[in-house]
């Protein structure tokens, strides 16, 4: 049995999936998810944004000793995709501790952009 690591809870802020793209490449944003455990990982999240009611409970699996990368616009609550174009937060639950990493592609302009960040941890 591998042990699980990271947290089960966290936080990524600046969630905005850019509504254009240039060239080859399509702007997106992916929620980076590191499961070291020999266990599954039940994660759920919740999207808050700045002028409605949240999407929540949003659920999705990782494998055990795997990680997955999810777009969140595959994120969808009953139908309902996040919007292209406004801003938003992430929350993260899962049902062990896992590793979050957040990243965005921005391909709006010719000169493409990559931002990749830790996702913020909350310790109990």
């Amino acid at each position: 049995m591998f042990q699980a690591r990271g947290e089960k809870h966290w936080f990524i802020p600046d969630g905005f999936i850019p509504p254009d793209s240039t060239g080859a490449l399509t702007s997106h944003e992916s929620v980076c998810v590191l499961n070291c455990s020999s266990e599954d990982a039940l994660i759920r999240f919740t999207i808050y944004f700045e002028d409605r009611e949240p999407l929540e409970d949003i659920l999705v699996v990782v494998k055990g000793r795997r990680t997955k990368h999810i777009r969140t616009s595959s994120l969808m609550k009953e139908g309902t995709p996040i919007p292209i174009g406004v801003p938003y937060a992430i929350e993260v639950h899962s049902d062990i501790p896992i590793i979050v990493q957040y990243s965005r592609l921005d391909s709006t302009q010719a000169e493409n952009t990559l931002m990749s960040t830790m996702a913020f941890p909350m310790k109990k």
